[in-house]
């Protein structure tokens, strides 16, 4: 089988939003709770594409699972840092998909400039907290009680993966646009590649 991660386009909002529309009805996973319209969906795509990696893995044409980078906070000190998101379609999950995007993704961010990723997980979560310190992040804290979903008060865990060792000062971050079409962006959008087992 053909697969590949290459960079999402707002035309993968519909199935983006296929895949991550029974997260929202279904789970406490997400914490929205009415799912993003394919517009909605598509907006996000465009305004975060020009500044951060927004991927998805497609697997003989069909895309199966896609990941992205969104800004840690908007102040300006933190603008080393980002939060990253990894979701998979249900049959494709243990197939390395989540490892391949996520791996694609931290070359990308890390050829930006940047340092730490975190990740966010609404708790209980047993996988995705097994799947995220499998691949480097540490836990550094619980927020309790921090969201009500479907009947019930949730903690929420932050986790985080240095990414690079910290250069004092550091550089700003490039815009992805700016290095979108490079010889070091396309090898690192192709990394997690080597992950997948579809």
């Amino acid at each position: 089988m053909v697969s590949v991660i290459r960079s999402a386009t707002e035309a993968d909002a519909q199935v983006i939003t296929d895949i991550y529309t029974p997260i929202v009805e279904e789970t406490h996973i997400s914490f929205e709770t009415t799912p993003p319209s394919i517009d909605e969906m598509a907006r996000r795509i465009r305004n975060t594409v020009t500044r951060l990696p927004w991927l998805v893995c497609e697997n003989e044409g069909r895309v199966v699972g896609y990941a992205y980078a969104s800004p840690h906070n908007d102040r300006s000190a933190y603008q080393w840092g980002v939060d990253t998101s990894v979701y998979v379609a249900e049959e494709w999950q243990r197939d390395g998909v989540a490892r391949g995007l996520y791996e694609s993704l931290f070359e990308l961010v890390q050829l930006q400039g940047l340092y730490t990723a975190y990740a966010v997980i609404a708790l209980p979560n047993p996988p995705s907290v097994a799947f995220h310190e499998s691949i480097g992040f540490e836990r550094v804290g619980v927020y309790r009680n921090a969201g009500f979903k479907d009947g019930e008060w949730h903690d929420v865990g932050h986790w985080e993966r240095t990414l690079q060792p910290h250069e004092t000062p550091p550089s700003p971050p490039t815009p992805l646009d700016e290095l979108r079409g490079s010889a070091d962006y396309n090898t690192a959008l192709t990394t997690g590649e080597a992950f997948l087992r579809l």
